[in-house]
């Protein structure tokens, strides 16, 4: 993936989860939603090491790993508005989405859900030989759920093409990592199974990028698994209507500085691989497409009451 791409995905990805908290507040999409604003760098940084036969999971907080492997930005946020063009059909929501067209195996609401059935995916592909590796992507506080340790041990024991990725944004909801973590440091934690565990910088692109694609190409190498630890923060709230009381606003303000999405920029024109009015059209151009997202979603039919059922086990 080109830079200037890159560039382009994390400011889509900050305009569609800026705009699914306005629309919110404005009373115009119902529910919840777990936005990722200030890990933007990560999730494009993690996609653009993959190859197109691999596979992602996300967590709660997925609208970013969807939108930077490929999804469409107006039919994930037809979810939210319960449209019939969503990735759901409209009956799933923020959580219920995937498109295994992309290699995007979706997310749920169970805190480390996604981390037996990323196991599972590997195991697949190790026994049909396909090449493919999984991805699976989960919080700081996941990472205490006793799951990560047992599909992780089993990772271990038969090589599997695996990579556990942390998103460590400094808090498990609102408890801080410092607070809930004996050793804040989950990489350390693949030591005791003789796992490789890496800790970088989660908002440096290239540094995800390098480090992603090192560990996929052993993965796919039958080398096994690895667990890799992205340090981040979460610049929104845990969801929507979070007062955010646990941190202060002098924390956030200091967050803000390193906006990982403004840095990349800055990276860019430095570098001299796109000049500010280049910038400034890509802006303009991501900006349009959310709009224009937001404009389909709200002529798009509504989720038909009749097929609500459709797909459900019934007695």
């Amino acid at each position: 993936m080109l830079l200037q791409e890159a560039y382009r995905r994390m400011l889509l990805i900050r305009n569609f989860e800026e705009t699914i908290e306005k629309l919110f507040l404005e009373g115009r999409v119902m529910g919840t939603a777990h936005t990722c604003i200030g890990q933007e760098t990560l999730s494009v940084g993690v996609a653009a090491a993959l190859q197109p036969c691999d596979a992602m999971t996300t967590t709660h907080r997925g609208h970013g790993h969807f939108l930077a492997r490929g999804a469409d930005p107006a039919r994930a946020m037809a979810e939210l508005f319960g449209k019939s063009i969503g990735y759901s059909k409209g009956r799933g929501g923020s959580q219920m989405m995937m498109d295994s067209s992309i290699g995007f195996y979706g997310a749920n609401g169970i805190t480390g859900g996604s981390i037996p059935f990323a196991t599972g995916i590997a195991l697949d592909a190790q026994m049909r030989k396909t090449g493919r590796v999984a991805i699976c992507m989960f919080g700081d506080g996941a990472s205490n759920q006793g799951v990560f340790h047992e599909s992780l041990n089993m990772a271990a024991l038969w090589n599997l093409p695996i990579l556990y990725v942390i998103e460590n944004n400094g808090y498990a909801m609102s408890t801080a990592t410092v607070r809930g973590l004996a050793n804040p440091c989950v990489a350390d934690r693949a030591a005791a199974l003789k796992v490789p565990g890496i800790r970088i910088d989660g908002n440096d692109f290239e540094e995800v990028r390098e480090c992603v694609r090192h560990h996929a190409d052993k993965a796919r190498q039958g080398k096994g698994p690895a667990v890799i630890e992205c340090l981040t923060y979460r610049l929104s709230g845990h969801s929507r209507g979070d007062p955010r009381v646990y941190r202060s606003r002098e924390e956030e303000e200091n967050a803000w500085k390193k906006d990982p999405v403004k840095t990349f920029e800055k990276t860019l024109i430095e570098r001299k691989i796109a000049s500010e009015s280049e910038i400034e059209l890509i802006q303009q151009q991501t900006a349009q497409q959310i709009e224009e997202a937001v404009q389909r979603c709200e002529q798009a039919p509504e989720a038909s009451l009749d097929e609500f059922q459709n797909s459900l086990f019934s007695p």
